[in-house]
């Protein structure tokens, strides 16, 4: 296993290559692992993963994204609110 990056330089997401990237956790462990994320199409990945996981040259070209992309995404739908209970407490199911 490798070790995380102490302070990542130049962070940018493997999968539309933004740089409104971040660190969301670290190991309780020091250096054991860190987990990036990107705030524009939400990828997220460990430091201990493969380069084509973690490198934007080595990332898979079919799984790219364009930050054109991710602004013309639908947005999901929301979750519809709970049905009302049956008469044994459940939801009706």
């Amino acid at each position: 296993m490798t070790q995380a990056p102490e302070s990542p330089v130049n962070l940018v997401c493997p999968r539309c290559r933004s740089t409104t990237t971040g660190v969301l956790s670290t190991s309780p462990v020091a250096q054991a692992w860190t987990i990036f994320g990107c705030n524009t199409c939400f990828y997220t990945w460990r430091s201990t993963e493969p380069a084509e996981n973690t490198d934007p040259d080595k990332y898979p070209v079919v799984f790219r994204l364009r930050t054109e992309d991710v602004k013309a995404a639908p947005v999901a739908p929301t979750v519809p609110p709970r049905r009302p209970a049956g008469p044994e407490g459940t939801s009706g199911r």
